[in-house]
């Protein structure tokens, strides 16, 4: 046992003398207090049996509906020096109009008649395209003649071997003539000789016969040297047309090579010319890029290059541009929880930074300032701050129009409003940690009648 002393204790008695007790002990605040209680209570049981919209909620800021339609920063396409600004911060311009000039800073391209020089030196490359072109037609032409002259050539020379065919076979039946005739004078002198020896002709015959044989004889060997002409002349005239193929062949291979060697050369210069054609259009192009324009209707924003005499690379971003009409929208981030429920064509409440605004996320019809918006967009890749983005646009059946004194670049809220369910349900399922119920559109509702 603990042993303790009752010395210390404070008698009940003494308490009732403060008026503190004498209030608690009042059964009349004990009756208000357990009114309050049972009216809160009921009022608590009543509440949550009340309906309540989901939602997905999110925060974003306003933006433009087309890419084309936001600010956008002009680059110089080429390095160059800052030589003068047309425009000011705040100014509107208009397509096309001048912003700022700068000059040429690379070596390569400060000759001032570069662009006249490649001009002449293109056009100086098509005249030798020109001559190349003549000296292969030329050429042709050259080859042709060959061909011409060497077929009457060869045409000669087989004339030729024909006539010394013809020779050969004349100077042939000549010799068998000849031939002949000696056989004819020779029977005769031997005739001659038989009846000299009977007596029946005299000497004078036998001389005259003999003298004869040696004539023809005499001529046999003419013959033979001049059928050997022929025939030399027939060898000649096959070696003449052998002579011609190969030296006209000669000609003709040359005058062909000097053709291919006059082709190939144009061919290098049509490249060249084509080079220099590209060369001379790239300078061309270079010269109009020293006034940076303005690539649509626009306000200047800003300048992100200043002064005079500063050089800039290529890439490099001068000014900043408002286009001056432009789609408003909001693009917002919903959590990676929230997003399968989200689908393109879902109205979604949307209010604005600096817009007096009362919200009830439970009840959306009770919330004022707040604008009816459409999803328009959804991007399926996570962004860099662990979120989805979506794009919203101005819901065009909604009362209410979008002010038309928001600005690019301001703070926004949105509320995708999904299905109707008790307060409980929703308590319990925000303890839980459950995601809200899925939600379907009219649209695929309505689909989805039809088809049935």
């Amino acid at each position: 046992m603990l042993n303790i002393s009752n010395k210390n204790s404070i008698p009940t008695s003494n308490l009732e003398k403060h008026s503190a007790v004498q209030q608690l002990n009042n059964p009349k605040h004990y009756k208000i207090l357990n009114k309050i209680l049972a009216i809160f209570s009921v009022v608590c049981v009543i509440t949550i049996f009340l309906p309540w919209t989901q939602n997905i909620s999110g925060s974003g800021a306003v933006t433009t509906l087309k890419p084309n339609q936001r600010p956008q920063t002009i680059q110089s396409l080429i390095s160059g020096r800052i030589e003068k600004w047309y425009v000011n911060e705040g100014d509107y311009v208009e397509k096309g109009d001048t912003i700022l000039f700068i000059s040429e800073i690379k070596e390569d391209y400060l000759d001032p008649n570069l662009v006249e020089n490649t001009k002449n030196q293109r056009d100086a490359k098509v005249d030798a395209v020109a001559s190349y072109e003549g000296k292969v037609g030329a050429l042709g032409s050259q080859m042709d003649a060959i061909n011409n002259e060497r077929n009457l050539k060869s045409k000669q020379a087989k004339n030729k071997i024909k006539q010394a065919i013809l020779k050969i076979k004349s100077d042939s039946m000549d010799l068998e003539a000849i031939k002949t005739q000696i056989k004819i004078a020779n029977t005769q002198f031997k005739r001659a000789v038989q009846l000299n020896k009977e007596g029946l002709k005299p000497l004078t015959d036998v001389e005259e016969k003999r003298l004869k044989l040696q004539e023809i004889e005499a001529k046999i060997i003419t013959q033979e040297n001049k059928l050997l002409s022929s025939e030399n002349e027939l060898i000649n005239a096959r070696v003449e047309i052998s002579r011609i193929n190969a030296e006209y062949s000669e000609k003709f291979s040359k005058a062909q090579s000097d053709q291919y060697t006059a082709q190939s050369n144009k061919y290098d210069t049509k490249a060249q010319v084509n080079k220099l054609e590209n060369q001379y259009q790239n300078y061309k192009i270079r010269n109009g890029m020293y006034y940076i324009t303005a690539p649509q209707n626009g306000y200047v924003n800003r300048a992100l290059k200043s002064g005079l005499g500063e050089n800039i690379k290529e890439g490099t971003p001068i000014v900043s541009i408002m286009p001056a009409k432009y789609d408003i929208a909001v693009e917002t981030y919903v959590s990676p929880n929230d997003f399968p429920l989200i689908q393109k064509g879902e109205k979604v409440r949307v209010w604005f930074d600096g817009w007096p605004t009362i919200v009830f996320s439970g009840w959306p019809n009770l919330s004022y300032g707040t604008f009816g918006g459409k999803i328009v967009a959804i991007e399926n890749f996570i962004s860099e701050n662990g979120k989805y983005r979506i794009l919203i646009a101005p819901d065009e059946e909604d009362k209410h129009k979008w002010p038309k004194q928001l600005s690019i670049g301001s703070g926004a809220q949105t509320m995708a409003l999904l299905n109707e369910v008790p307060i409980w349900f929703e308590v319990w399922r925000t303890l839980n940690g459950f995601p809200p119920n899925y939600y379907k559109t009219i649209k695929e509702e309505s689909k989805d009648v039809s088809e049935k």
